[in-house]
């Protein structure tokens, strides 16, 4: 259980508001603001343009989809610091063209070593904090990289954080939604010496501010590491001067890291889990992550004609609400480390479970008895990008510091944040997802992939915590069912349920939990769904930005797609 004041916390986090520029054009069902990208050699799409443009280049220059998807990951880390880096973790999803399979990958990292759930009584802690050293696990997102290059990789470091190297010493120019993450986060940014010196710039008043949409941001800082990186390899990470300098700060600040925890660090290859859907294969990478989340509700949505309904009716979106409540009850239960707990997937992402499942749902009433999750789960900070290059490999790739700017603390002199995505383990000791040494804490990143007889069809990703699976089913049925190109699919209007449970077990507040509806959604829909008994609450935009490319079965070209919840765009050639 949250204690009420971390529960305090996470809502203040969910209420921040979303700085996007005013003129944010209001997405309707099926209409795209942008054209679909189309390309025929390669397509990048991730949520910063000058990253993408990375990426592309190095596909330009002879390089697969794994090399450009490391490249642009990189770029990301110093164009989006706000939201990843390498002081962050990393999933995901490559289909090999050679071999004709897809792989999974978990570069995710683990608890330190001294991490105990006796640890944190002795603290008389309840729950693991947000901010701080005490929500620290070791991130993994280097290692992902170097697994991803030495197993299907054609170019070194050196030649693919070259890009960013420049860029950080000579400057990158802060786009619109970007920059309004940087001025919200300016007071955690100003608390930490290392943050503040690195993402602060001088005001010319005697102090620091964050940078503005349209100034150039530079990083020597994130240069340096990045250099280390392209000369002495993963280890320069996890065994040379940037362990070093992040266990040292541990040290001083009261956190758990030791030198060992980071020479021990792996990632961990996995075989995707899927489920079918419509006659696709929808895949997804098994837990500690959350993407079979998103398998069970399409299991749960399958029985019924969405196409009949429609995208703009009352029925689907009240049906989408409680399959996900369904799924999200599970989650709450049994997500966790595999290694540390036995998780029945395969149960859970079955027809046959789905279908005793369904029987719970009830097409009037909304559903208020079923189990709220972790609140924390519901905001994080996250970056997705996917590349399909000439030969048709395809990655999927997601990478998170969790909350913006993660722990609030980096070490002086490293340019990157520390991730909080510790903060996400139980201290209840009977619960699958408690806290131990070397456990992975369970995850909301999730890549995904759509296969259609074994052949690559669609890869794609949305971002933003609780609102990932969710949105990764909304994108499919707009996609699947309601027959949306690539571009609108992503842009079409999205709900997103919050529960909103209490720490302290008492029902939930209000009960069911609440709909998060963007103005896309009609207003006699609205009246509909609070006619069932679901609380709604208007936004402007959800959490989340989405990325996909698509791959025609027929002619073999590339759609891109990239929305305007985020800066991003898809670029191919």
């Amino acid at each position: 259980m949250l204690t009420r004041c971390l529960f305090t916390c996470a809502l203040a986090l969910l209420m921040t508001p979303l700085l996007l520029p005013a003129d944010r054009p209001t997405a309707q069902p099926g209409k795209a603001g942008r054209s679909v990208t189309v390309a025929n050699n390669g397509i990048v799409a991730t949520s910063h343009p000058l990253a993408a443009q990375v990426g592309l280049d190095v596909l330009k220059k002879g390089g697969n989809a794994v090399d450009a998807a490391i490249a642009t990951s990189a770029a990301m880390g110093l164009m989006e610091p706000t939201s990843c880096g390498i002081g962050g973790d990393l999933y995901a999803i490559v289909y090999d063209a050679k071999t004709k399979k897809l792989y999974g990958l978990n570069a995710s990292g683990r608890a330190p070593g001294k991490a105990t759930l006796a640890y944190f009584k002795e603290k008389n802690l309840k729950d693991i904090p947000t901010k701080g050293p005490l929500s620290w696990s070791v991130p993994g997102c280097v290692d992902g990289w170097d697994e991803l290059r030495r197993k299907f990789g054609t170019k070194d470091f050196k030649e693919l954080l070259a890009p960013s190297i420049a860029y950080a010493e000579e400057g990158v120019v802060v786009p619109e939604v970007i920059a309004g993450h940087f001025k919200g986060s300016q007071k955690k940014l100003a608390a930490d010496p290392g943050l503040r010196e690195t993402f602060l710039v001088p005001d010319g008043k005697g102090g620091r501010r964050p940078p503005r949409a349209g100034e150039l941001f530079k990083n020597p800082h994130l240069a340096k590491s990045y250099q280390l990186l392209a000369t002495g390899g993963r280890d320069a990470f996890y065994k040379g001067e940037i362990a070093k300098n992040l266990v040292a700060l541990s040290d001083k600040v009261g956190g758990l890291f030791s030198m060992k925890d980071f020479e021990d660090h792996k990632s961990e290859w996995v075989e995707p889990v899927k489920t079918t859907y419509r006659g696709y294969d929808v895949w997804e990478i098994p837990p500690p992550g959350q993407g079979i989340a998103a398998l069970q509700m399409l299991n749960l949505l399958e029985p019924y004609d969405l196409k009949k309904m429609g995208p703009t009716s009352s029925d689907y979106w009240h049906l989408l609400v409680e399959v996900k409540k369904l799924a999200f009850a599970d989650r709450a239960k049994f997500y966790a480390d595999p290694v540390f707990a036995k998780v029945p997937v395969k149960e859970l992402i079955s027809k046959e479970y789905a279908k005793e499942r369904g029987k719970l749902l009830n097409p009037k009433k909304a559903l208020t008895n079923i189990p709220a999750g972790d609140p924390k789960l519901s905001n994080s900070e996250t970056i997705y990008l996917c590349v399909v290059d000439k030969d048709r490999n395809c990655v999927s790739l997601i990478q998170s510091n969790y909350m913006g700017f993660g722990s609030g603390l980096a070490a002086p002199g490293t340019g990157f944040g520390i991730q909080n995505r510790g903060c996400l383990f139980a201290l209840d000791e009977n619960h699958a997802n408690k806290l131990e040494p070397g456990k992975r804490p369970f995850h909301t990143i999730i890549p995904a992939m759509v296969t259609k007889d074994g052949k690559p069809f669609f890869t794609f990703g949305v971002m933003g915590g609780d609102m990932q699976p969710q949105g990764h089913v909304q994108v499919l049925v707009n996609l699947l069912d309601f027959g949306m190109n690539v571009q609108a699919a992503g842009e079409a209007p999205r709900v997103e349920h919050m529960g909103s449970a209490t720490p302290t077990g008492t029902p939930e507040k209000p009960k069911g939990g609440t709909i998060r509806a963007e103005p896309g959604i009609p207003d006699e829909v609205v009246k509909e769904l609070e006619s069932r008994g679901h609380v709604v609450e208007r936004v402007r935009v959800n959490s989340g930005g989405y990325q996909g490319i698509l791959i025609n079965p027929k002619t073999g070209v590339l759609l891109g797609g990239s929305e305007a919840r985020k800066d991003g765009a898809a670029v191919g050639y």
